[in-house]
């Protein structure tokens, strides 16, 4: 049985796991998926439509986790999206079977050591922060035994017909200049703001809801909200990197919303095949920006989600 660790990873490690995730998604693109949008609508797949989750804790991964737990959840037909360390499994009174092998996730972050405070504070510089890395091992609930009952059970999904308006109401409490209209979706930087075609032109009407959510994660990186580089021209490196980051973006709130995620801009695979071979780090960063987009769109949920209560009070 692998149990859980957890360390510091050197630097020969990070360029290992950079390499190995890079590879790993690469291959996955090559044959024609999509790693942030899985077949949770075929037969094959057991897992519902959900982020990753911790399930002691009730945190949702983030960053290239996200990536790292959906591909395990599918490729292991796994029947839900919550995972624990080993510790935390038998801290629930739960045990990981034998013979199960873990799957390691990441933590990054910066720190700044306490000699580099120093030499600054005397030099009256500024201190330089050390990117770090740590791994951990983390089993999915379907690996391990005698977990209490509501630990592995999966939430509901939304009831129907709630989703739309929800995703209506966040796009409003948001505050994007987003407007309907034309006949092509698209975020303009320049002028910040999107805009979608109605939803009757639309196959799906949810379809509609999925470009938004993806047009809004463009919007998050002006300058006035999260400052991502949007200063890419079609074609470019910088256009493409930032289209990973918006189909990310808007996988993690469809699935959040229970849409079921998928892919606007599938002709873009040859350019991202191209980043991600000339930088093992590009899927890294990608995935790490795409979170911070989602989590400032998805914050405006508690306001949206108020906003459609008092219209119901008010109809009522």
């Amino acid at each position: 049985m692998s149990r859980s660790t957890t360390r510091a990873v050197s630097g020969a490690d990070r360029t290992s796991f950079y390499d190995e995730i890079t590879n790993k998604i690469i291959a996955e693109l090559e044959a024609g998926r999509f790693p942030w949008v899985q077949p949770w609508g075929k037969p094959s797949a057991k897992a519902q439509l959900a982020m990753p989750k911790n399930a002691s804790t009730g945190r949702t991964y983030s960053g290239i986790n996200v990536l790292i737990l959906w591909g395990e959840v599918f490729e292991k037909a796994y029947s839900g999206q919550s995972w624990l360390t080993y510790r935390q499994a038998a801290a629930l009174g739960g045990q990981v079977r034998e013979g199960e092998r873990g799957t390691t996730v990441v933590y990054a972050d910066r720190f700044i050591p306490d000699d580099a405070k120093r030499r600054a504070a005397q030099s009256g510089g500024e201190a330089r922060a050390i990117p770090f890395l740590k791994r951990f091992t983390v089993f999915n609930t379907d690996q391990c035994n005698d977990l209490p009952d509501d630990i592995a059970t999966a939430a509901p999904p939304p009831p129907p017909g709630t989703i739309e308006p929800r995703v209506e109401a966040l796009i409003k409490a948001t505050g994007i200049d987003f407007r309907i209209g034309g006949n092509r979706a698209y975020y303009n930087p320049s002028q910040d703001y999107v805009q979608v075609p109605p939803p009757a032109a639309f196959f799906e009407p949810i379809n509609w809801h999925r470009t938004a959510l993806h047009e809004c994660s463009h919007a998050v990186g002006h300058p006035s909200r999260l400052n991502r580089d949007l200063s890419g021209s079609f074609g470019s490196r910088i256009y493409a990197f930032e289209e990973i980051v918006a189909e990310i973006s808007a996988a993690a709130c469809c699935a959040t919303l229970g849409i079921v995620p998928t892919v606007r801009h599938a002709d873009y695979i040859g350019s991202w095949l191209e980043i991600l071979r000339e930088d093992n780090r590009a899927i890294v960063r990608a995935a790490s920006l795409a979170s911070k987009a989602a989590d400032y769109l998805l914050a405006f949920l508690p306001q949206a989600d108020e906003a459609i209560a008092s219209t119901r009070r008010a109809v009522a």
